[in-house]
């Protein structure tokens, strides 16, 4: 599997590729899927450019997507967009339509909750966990581990981003059996896509993760870059 993240937080000063309103995410996953994606992973954003909750704002991003694709459509539930645990709670709660999957960073308070919440909804969950954390620790604990749709071995470290990849993967072991999907940000994104080909896990690319091909140049779509992660990992070879 290979998971678009077309957005993450960034913001209109990552560039002009970045997608920031429902129409633009709807279109940019329209073209991932093509590429290659088979899988979504977006930050839904208010009219300013900042990641929402609000079930008002989840609701437009998701409709305008699946206007556009068939595939999995999963979305963020960081901290950031909503600090206090109980207010996200509140938030996730009330959301009117759902994706089919969210992400769940298993180091951020209330995070627990917040899985169960999305799973008492019938929403996949991702547990995100997090290298330099204790996520995997508490997550290897977790009764909701073993409920969980997959895990997302997130790979913070830019600078030794393989060796940091391995230790994190060590760190979380059978993982409760679920699926990983193992990736990387910025100067790591590459090196960690390459290695969850050579490990056979599956894997995400998009401008949540890097804004930069393999050689340095800017990417001028989350298609490009998933054209190019197929190619890296193996599963395509590049158009000529």
């Amino acid at each position: 599997m290979v998971q678009v993240c077309l957005n993450g937080p960034r913001g209109a000063a990552d560039g002009t590729a970045v997608p920031l309103t429902p129409a633009s995410m709807a279109q940019a996953a329209a073209e991932a899927v093509a590429a290659g994606a088979t899988d979504i992973h977006v930050h839904p954003k208010t009219p300013c450019g900042r990641d929402s909750l609000s079930p008002r704002v989840v609701a437009a991003t998701l409709e305008a997507i699946r206007g556009r694709v068939s595939v999995p459509v999963g979305v963020t539930t960081g901290a950031w967009a909503e600090p206090d645990p109980a207010a996200r709670l509140a938030r996730v709660r009330g959301w009117t339509v759902l994706p089919d999957h969210a992400s769940v960073n298993w180091h951020e308070p209330g995070a627990e909750e917040i899985a169960a919440a999305l799973i008492d909804l019938g929403v996949g969950v991702e547990a995100g966990i997090w290298s330099g954390t204790d996520a995997a620790a508490r997550f290897a604990v977790s009764p909701l581990g073993p409920k969980v749709l997959r895990v997302l071995a997130e790979v913070t470290d830019t600078q030794a981003a393989e060796t940091s990849a391995r230790i994190l993967l060590t760190e979380l072991g059978p993982a409760h059996g679920r699926p990983v999907l193992l990736h990387g940000e910025d100067a790591g994104a590459w090196p960690v896509l390459r290695l969850a080909g050579r490990l056979g896990l599956a894997t995400r690319i998009g401008l949540e993760d890097t804004l930069a091909l393999p050689d340095g140049r800017r990417a001028v779509s989350n298609a490009q870059l998933v054209t190019e992660g197929l190619f890296q990992y193996g599963w395509a070879r590049r158009s000529s």
